[in-house]
């Protein structure tokens, strides 16, 4: 099956994301994200991409999570979606760079309440006493914003990756599978057909 059907690597990724909403079960939005720290280290994490378009892959965290202060050190990233369902696989990579406030608090004010206070209750990626510990503050947020639209803490940022290379992996008979990268250039993208 020829895979290849847009020179646009994002119609071609938003038809391969519309077939997989249809096939997976849970979340084909969720996508593993790997950065790298000030040691170069690199960490890898699910993460659920929020839209998908020309500028880019969209994400939300909290900038003081693992993944946000090495987004910090180091802004290139890469992305890997995985559709098991369908047998395929899309890999990006490139650099992320920060959206705009109202773009964050947008997003933000569409999560359910209860997202809203876990925002602001989790230190992510720090060290937790106890589940008892996050259920009181998760509580005292509840409290602090109870009858008003909880706000997005300043520290609760969107993000956007910005490819350089966006490659479809289809997996074929006998690991002869059929692999397209789509390269950045100064005048779109250009197309390279890999050996599996």
């Amino acid at each position: 099956m020829e895979i290849l059907r847009s020179k646009n690597p994002f119609e071609l990724f938003q038809e391969w994301l519309a077939e997989a909403t249809e096939a997976e079960v849970n979340d084909p939005e969720a996508t593993a994200l790997a950065t790298v720290n000030a040691d170069g280290q690199p960490s890898v994490r699910m993460v659920l991409m929020k839209k998908a378009d020309e500028l880019g892959f969209r994400f939300y965290t909290n900038m003081e999570s693992r993944k946000g202060r090495e987004i910090s050190h180091n802004p290139k990233a890469a992305m890997v979606f995985h559709w098991k369902s369908l047998l395929r696989q899309v890999r990006v990579e490139g650099t992320v760079a920060e959206l705009p406030v109202w773009e964050a608090d947008a997003y933000f004010h569409s999560r359910h309440p209860l997202s809203r206070l876990g925002a602001w209750a989790s230190h992510q990626s720090q060290p937790l006493e106890s589940r008892a510990e996050l259920e009181g503050r998760v509580r005292e947020y509840a409290e602090k914003y109870k009858g008003q639209d909880v706000p997005r803490p300043p520290h609760w940022k969107g993000y956007i990756l910005q490819p350089q290379k966006i490659e479809f992996w289809q997996q074929g008979e006998g690991r002869l599978h059929d692999r397209f990268v789509f390269a950045k250039t100064t005048d779109g993208w250009d197309v390279t057909r890999l050996n599996p």
